[in-house]
């Protein structure tokens, strides 16, 4: 289903892919209303499924929250069409406006536009690569286990089934909020987006760590979704930065290969290796020695992790700086 939905999905729905030309300047309300729905069905969602842990739901009551749910998922449509009928009725007088912004002559703002060879022989590459085998690597073997560490844990299968929709959750909040809060650092402090790769990389090491030491798995898996999640909003963005945006798609997936290549060595030489053996090389293992060292090894890789991120925060740090001057001196002329 994974491989051939996914696909058969995009062959489907390609043909409805245009362009589609808009003269809008004011889409960020709309857009900022989209993402409040979205973390309201993610708080709604978290409500539910931690009550399923405490409540038994007769049939009305999975009725009423699925109907609940139902309006929520498609009260974005009616921002869509608000929208559109907005832009519709604003068109004509924003055009005047729009064309004597074009007209203006502002500094000249060079753009680094590197393919993915030239992007391969630099540093910066390597070190986000790097940094992302660590992060993603972990986050995602980390999720690869969850029903075996509970299992080895003796929680209860609705426990475990809440953690795997959970995750789900902590992993939108991290992709939702990495990217709104290293924007708003960058643009307020100058802080390079680099740096909250590796704040991100420092709390997974505790993640894994509370895991490792069964403190709260639950808390875990929160921290480490949440850190996973913002990598898949702070490394397209960086990439998109560093190497620029006309050969974005080749150098983000390559990038993006981290999370595979990462996955396995985790998933299949420390995980695998260590359960297999302290299961005796067959059958279950049960107690917190199944999967305790494999996540200190991962904790250990995060922090490793933490000091690559950091290095390309402080070798970026000049190239963010001069990011903010170009964005404001756009600001001024358009102002």
């Amino acid at each position: 289903m994974l491989a051939v939905l996914p696909t058969l999905v995009s062959l489907l729905l390609m043909s409805l892919v245009h362009e589609n030309p808009s003269n809008t300047t004011n889409d960020k309300r709309h857009l900022n209303k989209f993402s409040l729905i979205a973390l309201v069905i993610a708080a709604y969602l978290t409500i539910i499924l931690i009550s399923e842990n405490f409540f038994v739901f007769p049939p009305w009551a999975h009725f009423f929250t699925t109907i609940i749910l139902l309006i929520l998922i498609s009260s974005p449509l009616h921002i869509a069409l608000k929208a559109q009928k907005s832009e519709s009725s604003t068109s004509l007088t924003m055009t005047p406006f729009i064309f004597a912004l074009e007209a203006q002559e502002g500094p000249p703002v060079p753009v680094i536009e590197t393919n993915l060879a030239q992007a391969m022989s630099t540093v910066n590459f390597w070190l986000l690569f790097l940094a992302m085998v660590c992060a993603m690597g972990s986050g995602l073997a980390t999720i690869n286990n969850i029903t075996q560490i509970g299992e080895s844990l003796h929680y209860s299968t609705v426990e475990i089934n809440s953690m795997l929709s959970l995750w789900s959750i902590w992993n939108f909040l991290g992709r939702f909020c990495g990217g709104y809060v290293s924007d708003l650092f960058l643009h307020k402090y100058g802080w390079g987006r680099p740096l909250f790769i590796s704040l991100t990389l420092a709390a997974m090491v505790v993640g894994h760590l509370v895991i490792g030491l069964d403190v709260s798995l639950l808390f875990g898996t929160f921290v480490v979704g949440v850190c996973y999640g913002s990598q898949w909003s702070l490394m397209p963005t960086i990439t998109s930065e560093i190497f620029g945006v006309k050969h974005m798609g080749t150098i983000f997936n390559t990038i993006a290969a981290a999370n595979p290549v990462g996955s396995y060595i985790l998933s299949v030489l420390v995980i695998g290796r260590f359960y297999d053996m302290e299961a005796g090389g067959g059958g279950k293992c049960e107690g917190i020695n199944c999967f305790m060292h494999s996540f200190f090894v991962f904790g250990g890789v995060c922090g490793f992790g933490f000091f690559v991120s950091l290095v390309l925060f402080f070798r970026t740090k000049g190239f963010y700086a001069l990011v903010l001057e170009r964005r404001s001196d756009r600001v001024e002329v358009e102002g």
